[in-house]
């Protein structure tokens, strides 16, 4: 399993936009990927439930993955959380 911590840092948070983004990278993965947010768990693949995470600007979000390409899946997601989801 990977695990990491993260802080939202773009200006909207994880909106709905974002949130595609991150379903879209999550779901070309086999493995497991799930967000906890102000004590809200969220499977990846969801896009209500990342929304329901309600992770604004500033948000530490924890991200664990496990599966048979769990260290390819962090390295996708991290990338766009970190990137701000492409919004410059």
């Amino acid at each position: 399993m990977q695990e990491r911590e993260m802080t939202i840092m773009n200006r909207l948070g994880l909106h709905a936009r974002a949130a595609v983004k991150l379903v879209s990278v999550s779901s070309k993965y086999a493995s497991s990927v799930v967000l906890v947010a102000n004590g809200r768990r969220a499977d990846a693949r969801h896009l209500i439930a990342l929304l329901l995470l309600s992770a604004a600007i500033g948000t530490k979000v924890s991200i664990a993955i496990s599966g048979p390409d769990e260290v390819a899946a962090m390295t996708a997601v991290t990338r766009l959380i970190s990137n701000g989801f492409g919004e410059g």
